[in-house]
C-alpha cells in the first residue's frame, strides 16, 4: 500500500494523530498509579479585560482612565471594600460567596509579550518570554508521571501546544462518541490491515500505523467511558457548557484522566467591549455554575480543581474605539473546594504606577501558580516539569 493511498485513505480526526505508539503497554496499569485528583484547566482566549472583570469600583484611577467603559459602581456586585464583581458574574459571585473561589490578581511574567500567539505559547509551555519551547507543562507532565494520552484530554477538536510532550501527547476530544465513530470507519480499517506489510517500517508509515492502532484503543475507551456517565445537570446553551458537560460526565466516569483542557474564545476586545464582554463573561459563569453543580452531584468536586487564566490582560486605558488595547498582568480564578485561600489571594496593583506600556506590573509570576497545583494538587515535583524552581503559593 503506497503513501498516497494511505493518506487518501485515513479519514481520523486530526487528535488521534497525537497518541503515540506505545499505550498498550499501560492500559493495565491501576488507577491509582496516578492518584484520584483531577485538574480542569480553562482558558479565556483572546485576552480578558480583568480590571472590567473584577472590578476596583473606589478607585479614582480606574475611571478616569476609563471615562466610557468603567462600570458603574452601582452595576458592581462588591465582594469588599475596594473590589467587586462585573454584574454578568452573579454565578461566581455565588461561588465566591460559598469560599469556593481564590482571586489571584497581577498575575504575569517579566518582559510580557502583548502577541496572542506568542503569550499563548509562554502560558502553555511555562517558558520565560525569551524562550520557544515545543512541550508544554502538561504535556511535560504525561511524560513524567502519566504514559497514556489520556491521562490529559483537551474537550475540543484540536490539540493546545500545553498538552504536548517529548514522548506523550494528549487526546484532543470534543465529542467522545465521534472520535470512536471515526476510529471504527471502514477506511480507516482498511489502512490497519495493512499494518502487517513487510515494507512498512519506523522510516516511512511504520510509527503512524502503530500510532493508529493504539489511537483507536485511546478512542474506544474514552467513549466507553463516557456512556458509562449520567448528567442530571442542566447547562446553558452553548459550546462552553457542551465542552465542560462532557468533563463533568467523563469525570464522573472515572476515566484515568488527571487533567482536562477548554476555551472560551472571543475575549479580543478592541471595540465595543461593553456588551461583548459581559455576554462572555455571563457564559463563563453561568457554565462555571452549572459545572460545579454538576461535580457537587456527582460526588467529584472534593477532587477537582478548576483554574481560569487568560494569555494576557487589558491596557489600563481605554481605547478611542471603546475598547482595550493588549495588555500584560490579569487575574486568575482558582475554584475548588479544598482552598486554602478562599477569597482575594492578594491586593490588586497600583492603578497609577504602572509600566513602560501603560499595563498592570505583574506580582505573581504564573508558573508560580503551576508548581503550586503541581506539587500541592497533583502530587509530582513540579521543578522537573517546569524545568526551574518558582515559588510554592498557598491558595491549596
Amino acid at each position: 500500500m503506497d503513501r498516497r493511498h494511505f493518506l487518501k485513505q485515513s479519514t481520523l480526526a486530526s487528535s488521534l494523530f497525537f497518541v503515540p505508539n506505545f499505550i498498550k503497554a499501560f492500559e493495565s496499569l491501576p488507577s491509582h498509579t496516578l492518584g484520584f485528583k483531577r485538574l480542569v484547566v480553562i482558558q479565556l482566549s483572546g485576552g480578558n479585560d480583568g480590571l472590567n472583570t473584577i472590578i476596583p469600583f473606589n478607585n479614582d484611577d480606574y475611571y478616569r482612565n476609563r471615562p466610557t467603559i468603567g462600570i458603574s459602581k452601582s452595576d458592581v456586585l462588591r465582594a469588599s471594600d475596594d473590589l467587586g464583581f462585573h454584574k454578568s458574574l452573579l454565578p461566581l459571585k455565588k461561588l465566591f460567596d460559598q469560599g469556593h473561589l481564590t482571586i489571584i490578581n497581577n498575575v504575569g511574567y517579566p518582559n510580557p509579550n502583548r502577541s496572542h500567539f506568542r503569550a499563548t505559547d509562554i502560558w502553555q509551555t511555562a517558558s520565560n518570554s525569551n524562550q520557544y519551547w515545543q512541550t508544554g507543562w502538561i504535556g511535560r507532565y504525561l511524560d513524567e508521571y502519566g504514559n497514556k494520552p489520556f491521562n490529559a484530554l483537551e474537550i475540543d477538536d484540536s490539540l493546545s501546544l500545553a498538552l504536548k510532550g517529548h514522548k506523550t501527547n494528549g487526546i484532543a476530544v470534543k465529542n467522545p462518541y465521534v472520535l470512536f465513530k471515526t476510529s471504527q470507519d471502514p477506511y480507516f480499517k482498511n489502512v490497519l490491515n495493512h499494518y502487517q506489510d513487510e515494507h512498512l517500517s519506523e522510516h516511512n508509515l511504520g510509527y503512524l500505523y502503530k500510532t493508529m492502532i493504539t489511537a483507536e484503543s485511546s478512542a474506544k475507551y474514552i467513549f466507553e467511558k463516557h456512556k458509562t456517565a449520567v448528567s442530571k445537570q442542566d447547562y446553558p446553551s452553548n459550546e462552553f457548557a457542551k465542552q465542560m458537560k462532557t468533563t463533568a460526565k467523563l469525570i464522573a466516569s472515572n476515566i484515568e484522566t488527571k487533567v482536562f483542557y477548554s476555551s472560551l474564545d472571543g475575549f479580543d476586545t478592541h471595540a465595543g467591549q461593553l456588551n461583548s464582554q459581559a455576554r462572555l463573561l455571563k457564559t463563563y459563569a453561568e457554565t462555571m455554575e452549572a459545572f460545579v453543580n454538576d461535580l457537587k452531584q456527582q460526588g467529584t468536586f472534593n477532587d477537582t480543581l478548576i483554574v481560569t487564566f487568560s494569555e494576557f490582560g487589558r491596557r489600563v486605558k481605554q481605547n478611542a474605539a471603546n475598547g482595550t488595547d493588549h495588555g500584560a498582568a490579569s487575574n486568575v480564578f482558582i475554584i475548588g473546594n479544598q482552598l486554602k485561600t478562599p477569597g482575594f489571594y492578594n491586593d490588586l496593583a497600583s492603578l497609577s504606577d504602572l509600566d513602560d506600556n501603560g499595563d498592570l506590573k505583574y506580582t505573581i509570576d504564573f508558573r508560580s501558580i503551576y508548581a503550586t497545583i503541581l506539587d500541592k494538587w497533583l502530587a509530582v515535583d513540579d521543578e522537573t516539569i517546569l524545568n526551574t524552581s518558582f515559588q510554592k503559593l498557598n491558595f491549596i
